[in-house]
């Protein structure tokens, strides 16, 4: 780009700097979001509040499934 073309955007270093922080923010976001021993814990945990009384078996099969799409998410992306 050159130095001329540097000169012009230097003013939007800290918008671009930012930018690239978010994205960090996102990619570790994302990557505790889709991991396969934070689900299976959460998996576990909603088994144990459906034995325990403290959800019923709708509200299981309905956050279990949101749960194995995510572990499948994973598992398609590792692909």
């Amino acid at each position: 780009m050159g130095l001329i073309g540097e000169i012009l955007l230097l003013p939007l270093a800290p918008a671009r700097g930012s930018l690239w922080v978010l994205r960090q923010v996102i990619t570790e976001a994302e990557r505790q979001y889709y991991d396969p021993s934070a689900i299976r814990r959460e998996l576990s945990l909603l088994e144990e509040r459906l034995e325990a009384g403290e959800i019923d078996e709708a509200e299981f099969e309905r956050r279990e499934d949101e749960l194995l799409e995510r572990l499948q998410h994973r598992t398609e992306q590792d692909f």
